[in-house]
């Protein structure tokens, strides 16, 4: 069997950080459809735009990506989908202090734009980063990173923001309309402290990209 030479651990160890991010992301969405729906009082159609946002933004990109990466390269081309998911996440917090429906869309799919990039960057590193015999295994371990993510982002976030959900829809029933807007208010802004650590982590690992041994790609 290969063995994985320590040269190319932390590339690989960078890499399987960003494959749990590609999975912690995007099964935020299905938790955040339940939560927006209570916190902005949408409509079934408004809150599967939530999703929708979020995945569009890979079709618009589709082209665009690969016009950026030429530009910037692979490797900055990651730190550019890190930084812009992160502003991203950042427009959470002016959209929770408003319930500003809209401004939750539209962080969605400028993280989803910086997603876009991340993969399109991120996935040939998979095989260049050590030997190409053991590039199948490698792709397992990107795989498992991914979906441990996907099971986990929405239990962390279910907890934080809808912990109480059956209780609260049940509670705004019986408030006027000024207890309703209050109690919306804190519903709304149990989201701010996970979205801006969300925000920290990934420019903190925009800047572990940027000064990492990963070779750039030609």
């Amino acid at each position: 069997m290969t063995q994985t030479p320590k040269s190319n651990l932390v590339p690989i160890f960078i890499l399987g950080v960003l494959f749990f991010i590609f999975g912690f992301v995007t099964w935020l969405n299905g938790t955040l459809i339940q939560y927006l729906k209570i916190a902005c009082e949408l409509n079934t159609f408004q809150s599967l735009l939530v999703a929708f946002a979020f995945y569009i933004s890979y079709f618009v990109m589709a082209l665009p990506s690969s016009w950026v990466l030429q530009k910037t390269g692979f490797k900055k081309g990651m730190v550019l989908g890190l930084l812009v998911m992160a502003v991203g996440a950042l427009l959470f917090i002016p959209a929770a202090n408003t319930r500003t429906y809209e401004l939750f869309l539209l962080g969605l799919f400028v993280i989803g734009t910086g997603l876009s990039v991340l993969q399109t960057a991120s996935n040939p590193y998979i095989t260049i980063v050590g030997p190409i015999e053991s590039a199948a295994a490698r792709i397992s371990v990107m795989v498992i990173c991914n979906k441990v993510a996907g099971v986990l982002a929405p239990i962390i976030l279910g907890a934080i923001v809808l912990s109480d959900a059956d209780v609260l829809v049940k509670e705004l029933q019986q408030l006027d309309e000024a207890q309703k807007i209050i109690r919306l208010d804190e519903l709304a802004s149990r989201v701010i402290f996970p979205y801006t650590m969300m925000a920290v982590a990934l420019v903190v690992l925009a800047i572990m990209v940027r000064f990492s041994p990963l070779p750039e790609i030609e």
